[in-house]
């Protein structure tokens, strides 16, 4: 019996995926569930999977082809073969994991792995006890290859006879060295590759931002002394009590939301002619990726205490290196908070994600002296930037917006109390 192998049903948002590759030849042995084939489309990499264990019989889309929802990509055959295929590929998953016992992989990683012929020791892992994530294999195999100078032409140290030299009782000849390095500092290798759709598709919404709306940035500075503070008296207990460490970045979704709060236009978007102003607050957390910038969301931001955004934020971090984001994770998003700071940024002008008319964007945090009761001091300072579209968000609104978040991180009380 033969069973199709379907593009799963994209949704409204996406149109069609490219087809990256397969993990499989036609007539390879398949284990139900087993992943096939990844399509990548503008927001994230699906893994289409075998419906049942069987003979991939065979393919009917090849690697970066076009697909839409339900087209068929492949056939494949489970009479009579159930029994004996699965225990060739029993025997084969159990030579493998004897092989590879002292570096645990999980299967997405072995199957890279094995695939690419690599060796998981010569990978930097970043997952937990430096275990190798599929994000670090496809960083890896990702890396341009830049020809050694070896390869191309070993510098070498020539000897020559100078003859008008007198010759010594332990030289024939006095040695003048002529050095041939120099043969390959014109090297100017260069590496031409597709680009995903994922960073295709950012560049294009980053255009449509600066063409279609009146895009403008202000300023302002906090103190984070008090949150440090803070922070520092209870992430302790707070990582006992909710198994989480304790960030800035629930401090700024927190004091974010009470700013949305008293300006509603700033939580809104434009469609055409008409002002859509949110009832509800879903923050977008931007993650930068191997495959590019991507923006999860905090659905119903406003309902969740400091332990549940940090538990959400780290898990959209290892979902992100993972390659494993839903739709559900990345759709919607009324407002958009960045933080360059982590990069060592110490100012920037982000740019706005539509249909969104503000995002915040956060930046390292330096000390610097400032004034406080006449008296110069020493304090953490880092820099705000909020971007908004002047057609909908006034500058008096957005300066005021900056300030309320300032005043919420300055006095954290106002965060905790409510007030």
């Amino acid at each position: 019996m033969s069973i199709e192998v379907l593009v799963p049903n994209l949704p409204e948002s996406v149109s069609d995926a490219t087809l990256i590759s397969w993990h499989k030849n036609a007539g390879d042995f398949v284990n139900k569930n087993e992943n096939l084939v990844d399509l990548e489309t503008d927001k994230v990499v699906l893994e289409v999977t075998a419906p049942e264990s069987g003979i991939l019989s065979k393919i009917f889309k090849e690697s970066g082809a076009i697909v839409t929802s339900g087209e068929l990509l492949a056939n494949v055959e489970v009479d009579n073969i159930k029994s004996t295929a699965s225990n060739e590929s029993k025997s084969a998953s159990l030579s493998i994991t004897n092989n590879d016992q002292d570096i645990p992989l999980s299967p997405s990683v072995r199957r890279l792995i094995n695939e690419n012929a690599l060796d998981p020791s010569q990978i930097s892992g970043t997952g937990k006890s430096g275990r190798l994530t599929k994000a670090d294999v496809l960083e890896h195999l990702n890396k341009p290859i830049m020809p050694t100078v070896a390869a191309i032409e070993t510098p070498t140290k020539k000897v020559i006879a100078d003859p008008e030299k007198t010759v010594s009782p332990q030289k024939t000849v006095t040695e003048t060295t002529i050095d041939t390095t120099s043969t390959v500092a014109g090297l100017r290798p260069e590496q031409r590759v597709a680009m995903t759709r994922l960073r295709a598709k950012v560049a294009e919404r980053l255009l449509q931002a600066q063409q279609n709306a009146a895009m403008l940035t202000t300023f302002n500075e906090v103190n984070m002394q008090n949150v440090i503070d803070l922070r520092n008296q209870y992430k302790t207990r707070f990582e006992q009590k909710h198994s989480v460490k304790l960030g800035f970045m629930s401090f700024f979704v927190k004091a974010s939301i009470e700013a949305l709060k008293h300006f509603p236009a700033i939580n809104a978007s434009i469609d055409g002619s008409d002002i859509i102003y949110h009832g509800y607050y879903d923050l977008g957390i931007a993650v930068s990726t191997p495959r590019g910038l991507i923006v999860p969301v905090l659905h119903d931001a406003d309902q969740l205490d400091f332990a549940g955004i940090e538990k959400s934020i780290a898990s959209f971090g290892e979902k992100a290196r993972a390659g494993t984001l839903s739709y559900d994770d990345l759709k919607g998003g009324t407002f958009t908070i960045t933080n360059g700071g982590v990069f060592g940024s110490m100012l920037s002008t982000p740019i706005l994600n539509p249909p969104q008319c503000a995002i915040l964007g956060m930046h390292a945090i330096k000390e610097r002296p400032v004034v406080e009761n006449g008296l110069i001091v020493i304090r953490p300072i880092m820099y705000l930037a909020l971007s908004y579209d002047h057609r909908l968000v006034d500058g008096r609104e957005a300066v005021q917006f900056l300030v309320t978040i300032k005043e919420c991180l300055e006095a954290p009380a106002h965060l905790l109390l409510n007030i």
